[in-house]
C-alpha cells in the first residue's frame, strides 16, 4: 500500500464523524500528501469516494479485513 505522511483513526465511528474528522485532516495537509485511515463503518466507502471526487483528491487504495477498512487518500 502507498506510504502515508499522517494517519486517522475513525474506528468505532459513525457516519458522518469519519467523513468530518477525514475532512478536516484533509484540510491541514499539503498537496500531494497522503493520509491512510482506519475505519469500521461500512459507509465510509462511499463517502470517501464521494469526498475525493467533489474535492479533487484522489482515492489510492481501499482494503477490508473483517469489519476494519483501511483507506488511503492523496491531498489534491
Amino acid at each position: 500500500m502507498p506510504d502515508a505522511d499522517a494517519q486517522l483513526d475513525a474506528t468505532g465511528l459513525v457516519c458522518p464523524e469519519p467523513l468530518m474528522l477525514v475532512r478536516n485532516r484533509v484540510r491541514e495537509m499539503a498537496s500531494g500528501a497522503v493520509l491512510h485511515v482506519l475505519a469500521t463503518d461500512p459507509s465510509t466507502g462511499r463517502d470517501f469516494q464521494n469526498f475525493c471526487r467533489f474535492m479533487g483528491h484522489e482515492l489510492l487504495a481501499e482494503e477490508r479485513d473483517g469489519d476494519r477498512f483501511e483507506y488511503w487518500i492523496r491531498k489534491g
